[in-house]
């Protein structure tokens, strides 16, 4: 089975169009996609919880 996608925060941030404060503000809601949090210290976003939060704010500007 293959493994998911995990995409770097500035490339969520670069995809989405979203500077980091306001992402951040979106998370602080519970509005932003779910972030993986790594031992290291860096954050992960997997591909399928990206395509899916893009798809929920298709839903709710409809």
């Amino acid at each position: 089975m293959a493994r998911p996608q995990m995409l770097k925060l500035p490339e969520v941030l670069d995809e989405i169009g979203m500077s980091r404060a306001a992402f951040y503000r979106m998370r602080a809601r519970g509005q932003a996609p779910r972030l993986r949090k790594l031992p290291n210290g860096q954050v992960r976003v997997s591909r399928a919880d990206l395509d899916a939060w893009w798809e929920s704010c298709t839903v709710n500007a409809a």
